[in-house]
């Protein structure tokens, strides 16, 4: 696409076809109705589509998502994009197939087995599908991060795993209170940018004279090594923890322990069902402890060490049964708590509890189809590399790859005239992870940190007033 049809006010607008208005369907349809795309929704059940919200604007069709007369109702013809996010594997890869047959469309699917996982590159070159997705996967590797550094609400990664983006909230005894963000830097002398800063549901993108306080909830960019460090000096805990405790055996939990056996976590998994238990073991080689038992049994959970465990997951199929679970672990431990949540909407209760770091596969799966909607509407120019919406959805962080001279580039920055609410946060420069100055340059072949409230960042350029 041609450098002059991306200028300022350029129409970014597809035409994307969604199949299967399930939780993550719909999670996507709100965010992509938002970015002003056309929209047509499949379902074969028309109480689904009689439940979509009247915001949301797009085209209803029922049917069979994989039935071509269903997609060329939908308008497969002339679809930038299909996504395929319904309950079955197979038919979310048969709907991609016969997308890429009667259209010319990149196809998205959402595929959970983990039977496929292990041939989800050849599935893709061979079926000719643009992106797989898997959710359990995607939340496991987060929490997997969480019991990394235990520390943090949320750790969001960069630049692929160089920087992070780590939430925590500020206790008293940390010596923040009433702190400057740019003092922070000096009294601890560490390389690490404070990028939002939410306090009592309001987001900041904060400047240097932005003064912390306690029970903030702050989020930094740095290296690994320079959280580790700047934590460390707070007297946060930065060790990974040495074992867990699951309650909920599905596929989460499968791709959990499979993940924390080779970090060397102890791992002990309660589930209800025998079965399921049964299998979960057998796919564990036996090397995770799989207990059969109801995990909201209280006498069950102490029993099997909930007091002395580092780390406590809530994984049930219940979302108020996670909640329970965590809300009763906090009572009882000062384990790292990680909770999942799936349906509950209600963000700004949830908010309000201890439940440690809560983790929706919903908004997880939505971030990656969203981040590849985005990049395939950039320019030459740049590219959006990563995307996170981040603090409940109120903002977003982007790692722009910048593939050309353009006017954000080779200027110092303090020179560049900057959105309002919007942070340059990182610059990658060849591995090299830079926390910029006003002096500090953009550079081709840099990718850029940007940490921002204002949506629908799709070019680099578009941080410029």
């Amino acid at each position: 696409m041609g450098q002059d049809s991306h200028s300022k006010g350029r129409d970014v607008s597809m035409n994307i076809i969604i199949i299967g208005c399930g939780k993550v369907g719909m999670t996507l349809a709100e965010q992509l109705a938002m970015e002003e795309h056309s929209l047509a929704l499949v379902d074969n059940s028309a109480e689904k589509l009689d439940e979509i919200p009247e915001n949301i604007e797009a085209l209803r069709v029922l049917g069979n998502g994989s039935s071509i007369n269903t997609q060329m109702d939908a308008g497969v013809e002339k679809a930038d994009i299909l996504i395929a996010v319904t309950e079955s594997d197979e038919l979310n890869l048969l709907c991609c197939v016969i997308a890429k047959k009667t259209g010319n469309c990149h196809t998205i699917a959402r595929v959970r087995n983990p039977v496929y996982s292990k041939e989800i590159d050849f599935i893709r070159e061979r079926l000719g599908i643009s992106m797989i997705i898997n959710p359990e996967l995607t939340a496991a590797t987060e929490i997997a991060r969480l019991l990394r550094f235990p520390s943090a609400i949320h750790i969001d990664t960069f630049a692929k795993g160089r920087v992070e983006l780590l939430k925590f909230q500020i206790r008293q005894e940390f010596g923040l209170d009433s702190i400057t963000v740019a003092n922070l830097r000096e009294k601890f002398r560490c390389d690490l940018l404070v990028a939002a800063v939410e306090r009592k549901g309001v987001v900041y993108i904060p400047n240097g004279d932005f003064m912390l306080h306690a029970e903030d909830r702050v989020s930094v960019i740095a290296s690994p090594q320079n959280a580790a460090q700047f934590f460390k000096k707070i007297g946060l805990k930065t060790n990974q923890v040495k074992n867990c405790l699951i309650v909920g055996g599905g596929k989460i939990a499968y791709y959990l322990a499979k993940q924390l056996m080779d970090m060397r976590i102890e791992v002990r998994i309660i589930e209800k069902d025998k079965q399921r238990a049964d299998k979960l073991s057998e796919d564990l080689q036996g090397k995770a402890i799989v207990l059969v038992g109801d995990g909201t049994d209280k006498k069950l959970l102490i029993q099997e060490g909930l007091r002395q465990t580092e780390s406590f997951v809530t994984l049930t199929n219940m979302d108020e049964e996670n909640i329970m679970l965590s809300l009763y672990a906090q009572a009882q431990t000062q384990a790292k708590l990680v909770t999942k949540i799936n349906r509950i909407a209600f963000d700004e209760i949830i908010d309000k509890l201890d439940l440690g770091s809560v983790i929706y596969p919903k908004y997880l799966t939505a971030d990656y189809i969203l981040q590849y909607v985005r990049a395939m509407k950039n320019s030459i120019g740049s590219n959006v590399e990563t995307l996170y919406q981040i603090l409940d959805n109120r903002a977003e962080a982007l790692e722009f790859a910048i593939h050309e001279e353009s006017e954000v580039t080779s200027r110092p920055l303090m020179d560049l005239k900057l959105k309002s609410n919007l942070l340059i946060g990182c610059i990658n420069r060849r591995g090299k992870i830079r926390i910029p100055g006003g002096q500090d340059t953009i550079q081709v072949g840099d990718t850029v940190i940007v940490v921002t409230t204002q949506k629908k960042l799709h070019d680099v350029r578009d941080i410029l007033l």
